[in-house]
């Protein structure tokens, strides 16, 4: 069990030993998550989860939706502009319904064992008892320019002078333990309905000044969706993550098949060649995400398919399109023969995100991404949660410059488009479960998922070897090098071939658990934990 807390870690490992599997887990660790690392997900936020229970996959889609009041001039200022980003986030109006707790209730229903009650035991406890303020929460609070504008925020994550709680303070969250106590007794129902639905509608109604337009239905109306993976076939294996919303699947699929199109198809290391096609890939996989990808429920596939997108005729033509410069920026393609309907989507930040990993005894597994998107979502706070500001990953602007409909623009009751990638791997030809693997990062999970599925199919490393690869990205624009990870010498290749570099913090949070063949010798289960925030790895 992998996640990005020692202490959420710690309570779903205790519900494995108690014969509990990977579903309760799941639903134990993120409670726990929501309490101590309050900036990344929680009951207020959103989730996708990934669970192969032995004999096949079922992807669960908890992801926000849009309140039925909203429209896709939700996100223009009195102009007709796009409002600035951190305009739109604070406050109510990029509060979109929150559906983790509902999707986690609808796959322990199905495949759980353990009593529901029972996996909320841990987090209630430390609610009340109180966490320790570790390091990287204390620089999380100390930074941020919003969370003190809300008085419950202010008052529950700062003292009397407006400084972050130190290193070290026991932080209690009675609020939240009483939430969680509804829940437990309740299931979603204790949130989604009833006092405490009503407390996060006023929150976003009537913040003072970016009120939100979400009402009392549209949280008791809320339907997580059991939806099929979207898997596709890389090498030897089966790569099997979430279908749309989410681009995260399609888009990890579609670079590591155009890189199998490249010189560099064969590379066994990280070298500037190998970034080099890297980069491209992404750039042609991005145009297509900027182009197609958006909720299927108001948005048609190409040719009736995403599946589409990543046909090896079609990447095998796109590939044609990389040479040994850089191309700037790539135009999307055109799967089949039908008429573009919707415009490019402009890049727009994306941000959040917490990762778990789990595999069980019974080598049945679970990848779950969840989020509240920016850090501190919304930065209104009710009843000791956070709420999401989720709606900011549609298109603020709904047409593009040519007038053609963007298809992730806001629409009522839709889900935004999502980069969450939680992923399962398989071998192709035995169908046996090899990993669970995931990160957040906003746009950039994407890239931290293909790098470490790269690294451990491609270039056989374990899981934290992998995972410790210096990151970077392309999403169709400036190519992003993790700072102070790469030598003198690869920027230098990489501007040779035309690149234009920016190196940054890249603080991917990967979560990996891989099950190794019997015949492999060692240790049956090998896992790894991202060093960038404050994971740990528990298991037998």
């Amino acid at each position: 069990m992998a996640t990005a807390n020692p202490l959420a870690t710690a309570a779903g490992y205790r519900v494995l030993a108690d014969g509990g599997n990977a579903i309760d887990a799941a639903v134990a660790a993120q409670m726990v998550l929501g309490l101590v690392e309050p900036q990344s997900s929680g009951i207020g936020g959103g989730a996708f989860l990934l669970h192969y229970d032995g004999n096949g996959v079922t992807a669960y889609d908890g992801r926000e939706v849009a309140p039925m009041a909203a429209d896709e001039g939700l996100f223009l200022d009195r102009n007709a502009k796009p409002m600035l980003f951190f305009n739109a986030v604070v406050g109510g109006r990029a509060v979109g319904v929150p559906g983790a707790v509902s999707m986690l209730e609808k796959a322990h229903a199905a495949q759980g064992k353990l009593p529901w009650a029972m996996l909320f035991e841990s987090a209630i406890t430390l609610a009340e008892q109180g966490f320790s303020v570790g390091t990287r929460l204390n620089k999380l609070l100390q930074a941020d320019a919003y969370l003190r504008q809300d008085p419950q925020a202010a008052a529950y994550f700062y003292d009397n002078s407006g400084q972050a709680w130190p290193v070290g303070h026991m932080l209690k969250n009675p609020e939240l333990a009483g939430v969680l106590r509804l829940i437990a007794t309740q299931g979603a129902k204790g949130l989604m309905q009833g006092e405490v639905a009503q407390a996060i509608v006023n929150k976003v109604q009537q913040h003072p000044s970016n009120p939100g337009r979400m009402r009392l239905d549209d949280l008791a109306q809320y339907q997580a969706i059991a939806r099929a993976p979207f898997c596709s076939d890389y090498k030897r294996f089966s790569i099997c993550g979430m279908p749309p919303p989410s681009s995260g699947a399609i888009t990890v699929a579609q670079i590591l098949g155009l890189l199998s199109h490249t010189p560099q198809a064969d590379a066994s290391t990280l070298n500037p060649d190998w970034l080099h096609y890297y980069m491209e890939s992404s750039r042609l996989a991005f145009a297509d995400r900027a182009r197609y990808i958006a909720d299927p429920d108001f948005v048609e596939p190409p040719v009736n398919s995403w599946h589409s997108l990543v046909d090896p005729t079609y990447l095998s033509a796109r590939a044609k399109l990389m040479s040994e410069r850089s191309m700037g920026t790539a135009t999307h393609g055109n799967p089949g023969s039908q008429t573009v309907r919707f415009g490019v989507m402009p890049d727009q930040p994306e941000y959040g995100t917490s990762h778990i990993s789990i595999i069980d005894g019974n080598g049945h597994a679970v990848a779950m991404t969840t989020t509240i998107e920016n850090g501190f979502g919304s930065r209104q706070m009710v009843k000791g949660f956070l709420l999401n500001n989720q709606l900011t990953d549609f298109s603020f602007a709904p047409t593009d410059a040519a007038g053609l409909p963007i298809a992730n623009r806001v629409q009522a009751g839709k889900r935004p488009r999502s980069s969450m990638a939680p992923t399962l791997v398989f071998d192709k030809d035995t169908g046996e479960l090899l990993l669970s693997v995931g990160s957040p990062g906003g746009s950039l999970i994407i890239h931290y998922t293909a790098k470490t599925l790269v690294g451990m199919l491609d270039w056989q490393l374990s899981p934290q070897r992998a995972i410790n690869l210096p990151n970077f990205a392309n999403n169709n624009g400036t190519s992003l090098l993790e700072k102070n990870m790469f030598e003198q010498a690869t920027i230098d290749a990489l501007e040779a071939r035309g690149h234009v570099l920016r190196q940054i913090d890249m603080t991917s949070g990967l979560q990996a658990v891989e099950q190794l063949q019997p015949n492999a010798g060692g240790p049956r289960i090998r896992a790894g934990a991202d060093p960038r925030r404050e994971g740990l790895v528990m298991g037998d």
